[in-house]
């Protein structure tokens, strides 16, 4: 019997990126099963099987009415509380792209006080709206890891001038909230990931890329990590030297973090419902 953590990924009609992500959830040590959400919606103890969960990027439901709308509404009125309980026993959850933009309007992230998941989500109070350019936008774009930050996913590691990068693709990934929310996030180490210098084509406040919650688990952000767990992937990796691919590529690095976690004997808690 296999002894590696479970990955469940969440796919949905319009999902595309749900294979990448499971790619990476076993390249970094785990065992991905992708999951239909009707499924989920239909079981949702099936949630309480696995030690990681993921929220793939893509279209889903073809984005109607706005992106990741029509799927956050679904979880927020089905499976709300079973990911919320599965995050308050210490659970990892990562949310790229159309993932993030779910997971902000699902109650998901920013998220609860530590232990304070409430039955109902809460109205959302960040919003990932149209870039500033009005455009979709394609690109390899330089990231950097606030110091203080709480996320399980990026903290500690460390960003490289050429391999610090991440791609993102999307045309709603511009990141705003109220001054007293954003003040919120970077004082309790919520910003996980932001924009490098020159960087933040879509105009997000702070140039924030990426958040999690307050406990550090829940992890969403525009790039995508997933695309970026081998050197091969990187857009000049042939011109990159021996000693620049020495290490894991950064998005592998996000997801190994992750997975060693919920690999750590007594990390997981006994399993409660949401508070």
């Amino acid at each position: 019997m296999s002894t590696k953590p479970r990955a469940l990924v969440i796919t949905a009609p319009g999902i595309n990126c749900d294979g990448e992500l499971a790619q990476a959830f076993e390249a970094a040590g785990a065992v991905a099963e992708p999951v239909l959400l009707k499924a989920l919606e239909r079981e949702p103890s099936r949630i309480d099987r696995f030690d990681l969960i993921g929220l793939p990027g893509g279209f889903s439901y073809g984005d109607d009415v706005a992106a990741g709308r029509v799927m956050a509404v679904l979880m927020r009125e089905r499976v709300y509380p079973a990911l919320a309980a599965a995050v308050a026993r210490g659970v990892p959850m990562i949310c790229p792209c159309n993932g993030f933009q779910i997971a902000v309007q699902a109650g998901l992230l920013p998220g609860a006080a530590i232990g304070a998941w409430p039955k109902v989500p809460e109205r959302p109070t960040v919003a990932l709206c149209q870039n500033e350019s009005a455009r979709f936008h394609d690109a390899w774009t330089g990231v950097r890891i606030p110091a203080n930050t709480r996320c399980v996913w990026t903290r500690g590691l460390e960003i490289e001038a050429d391999t610090g990068l991440l791609p993102s693709a999307h045309g709603e990934g511009r990141f705003i909230t109220d001054a007293d929310t954003l003040r919120a996030l970077h004082d309790n180490g919520q910003v996980a990931v932001q924009y490098g210098d020159g960087e933040n084509f879509n105009g997000s406040m702070d140039a924030i890329a990426g958040i999690c919650d307050p406990s550090g688990l829940v992890f969403g952000l525009m790039p995508h990590p997933e695309r970026f767990t081998r050197w091969t992937q990187h857009p000049w990796w042939t011109r990159l030297s021996i000693e620049q691919r020495r290490g894991e590529p950064l998005g592998l690095r996000m997801f190994r973090n992750a997975v060693n976690l919920a690999r750590t004997p007594g990390h997981r808690r006994e399993a409660v419902g949401a508070a």
